[in-house]
């Protein structure tokens, strides 16, 4: 399909707008659609956005002008129920049949060629994703940048535990109503979110920020992985079904860092060609801004350097202008995987991920009864303990472990959470966090791809969560964490048919840690830490075992963490040979 010799797009064309165009759905509803055109004679591919955010947000404006100047209509489109579009607003539900049907309508217009790619980020991910495995024959390409891959596991919950500081934002009180609904940064005490996130019961935590909010209550009412999620058909369960080349772009701080990897992952595995052997995916050192799409050098604690800078808008665009207009920008010629090697600051490249050639390594927690905090006697080693005391500390929801980085989302000027790379030293002087070291290195371990954690515990209580963080520790004491989890425990063994706990019974758990890039650099040490909370990013457990979301009590758990022959709790690491 390839034309070599043409030459990729410039923006050097005028540009045209035709606003509230409105597309006809399937039932009737029309959606509001904003026309950015470059001003030719002839059809052009379009780039379709639909975003739930405005279509006339500055953002997504600038966006069409690009585009539109290099020779694409752009169609930037309210989702249902959102801004000027008609029908009700309801996350994830009408978003494949919508994006379908907006899909065969601008296929069809005398102004398209019969081309579309889609871009965007979060929300505007999901709905490519959704939309995709509808295999409209004019879908040839799409973007979706810090894309989620499952409703429940991914956006939600993780790990069992509601994503409190993401969700309250977002759900309960931005998307509320037709049109956003923020609560500022600078609103007083008792109406800011970070007062909001201790209020309780969870279940009416939206109309303590002043509203009442349906999509609130139903997460809350549905916190196991049921039939409600399932009708949800996440992207996930529809790998098989899509065919359109996919450039997934995240971050190893974003909320939806996982997602990006699986879609790579699964439709590289299920999907149908050509997006089955046509998969790509960038992972920088960013939060859910990547980086300001490519152009900053800070995040969080840290700075990489200026080699981290990237053109993300360029590589939309050549990658448009490859399945869109049949323009050899050799894209695809690239290695399809590309990571940001976090304290080695270089970008690397690799034919698939996980990276082949990773050797999982597991690194097991030691201790002579005494990790707590960072004055402890917590070790980390590759050598199974023998005979060892357990860890125990004590779980208060009423002072929980605060979050401190991460991957929440979705920016610090809107959510008061620290994210990203930060140093853990202040948390790590608690003593209801274990923390576990590794020997001081003698050479470069460069830790790339996915991590877990095999977690041997035991609860006075019902339920509660376990927590693990991998954290980087510099030879001056500073303590950046680079990957974590969750795990709440009555969903150790099916999301779906959740358990209470035994008291003081020892189970397995298995941590989640997700996925990361970064090299532990000579005279640096490996840490871990173990404790049962990081919020406000997770709700905390109130360790009652009662139904969710409804707790005004809070209860003390006492936990026991093992580390002997039985019970070798440790973190597996995947280790990437270092040339």
């Amino acid at each position: 399909m390839t034309q070599p010799g043409i030459e990729e797009s410039h923006p050097v064309h005028k540009v045209k707008m035709q606003c509230d165009v409105r597309v006809p759905m399937r039932d009737g509803i029309t959606l509001s659609t904003d026309l950015f055109m470059p001003d030719v004679d002839y059809p052009v591919p379009v780039i379709l956005v639909r975003t739930p955010y405005g279509n006339n947000s500055e953002s997504e404006v600038a966006q069409a002008f690009y585009f539109a100047s290099c020779g694409y209509t752009v169609a930037v489109q309210d989702v249902r129920g959102r801004h000027d579009s008609g029908g009700e607003w309801y996350p994830f539900k009408h978003e494949a049949n919508d994006g379908f049907d907006t899909h065969e309508w601008l296929g069809v217009q005398p102004w398209c060629d019969g081309n579309i790619g889609m871009v965007g980020d979060s929300y505007v991910a999901l709905v490519q994703l959704q939309a995709a495995p509808m295999r409209s024959k004019y879908l040839k390409a799409i973007i979706p940048r810090v894309g989620y891959s499952h409703a429940y596991h991914n956006w939600a919950y993780t790990g069992g535990a509601f994503q409190l500081g993401f969700n309250l934002r977002w759900a309960a009180v931005k998307m509320h109503t037709r049109t956003n609904q923020v609560q500022y940064l600078w609103f007083p005490e008792g109406n800011h979110l970070s007062d909001l996130h201790w209020h309780l019961p969870l279940r009416t935590m939206d109309e303590a920020a002043g509203r009442t909010n349906r999509i609130w209550k139903d997460w809350i009412d549905h916190p196991s992985f049921d039939k409600y999620w399932k009708e949800m058909q996440s992207v996930e369960d529809r790998y098989e079904d899509i065919e359109v080349p996919i450039y997934g772009m995240g971050g190893w701080f974003d909320v939806f860092l996982q997602g990006t990897l699986n879609n790579f992952m699964g439709v590289k595995r299920d999907g149908r060609e050509p997006g089955k052997s046509r998969q790509k995916v960038i992972i920088g050192p960013w939060i859910h801004n990547l980086g300001g799409h490519g152009t900053e050098t800070k995040v969080g604690d840290m700075d990489f350097g200026h080699a981290v800078l990237i053109n993300l808008r360029q590589e939309c665009l050549r990658w448009f202008d490859y399945w869109l207009k049949g323009i050899d920008t050799g894209i695809t010629d690239e290695p399809p995987v590309k990571v940001f090697v976090m304290g080695a600051n270089e970008w690397r490249t690799a034919s698939n991920w996980p990276i082949p050639g990773t050797e999982y390594v597991p690194y097991y927690l030691h201790s002579e009864g005494n990790a707590n905090s960072l004055f402890g006697d917590g070790t980390l080693n590759p050598h199974k303990p023998k005979v060892e005391k357990p860890d125990s500390f004590v779980y208060n929801p009423s002072n929980p472990v605060m979050t401190l980085g991460g991957s929440t989302c979705c920016a610090e000027d809107v959510t008061p959470i620290p994210m990203g790379p930060r140093n853990q030293q202040s948390v790590e002087w608690r003593p209801d966090v274990l923390v576990y070291d590794s020997p001081v290195l003698q050479s470069d371990v460069e830790v790339t791809g996915p991590v877990s954690m095999v977690l041997f515990a035991a609860s006075d209580a019902k339920d509660t969560d376990f927590t693990a963080k991998l954290v980087d520790v510099f030879p001056d004491g500073r303590a950046i964490n680079v990957a974590q989890g969750i795990i709440r425990a009555r969903y150790r063994d099916s999301w779906e048919e959740p358990t209470l706990l035994v008291p003081g019974k020892i189970y397995k758990y298995t941590i989640d840690l997700w996925s990361t890039c970064n090299r532990f650099l000579k005279n640096h040490r490996i840490r871990v830490e173990v404790s049962s909370s990081n919020f406000p990013q997770f709700d905390r457990n109130p360790n009652t075992g009662r139904p969710f979301g409804l707790d005004t009590d809070l209860q003390i758990a006492n936990q026991t963490v093992y580390h002997d022959v039985e019970h070798s709790s440790h973190i597996l690491l995947p280790i990437i040979p270092i040339s």
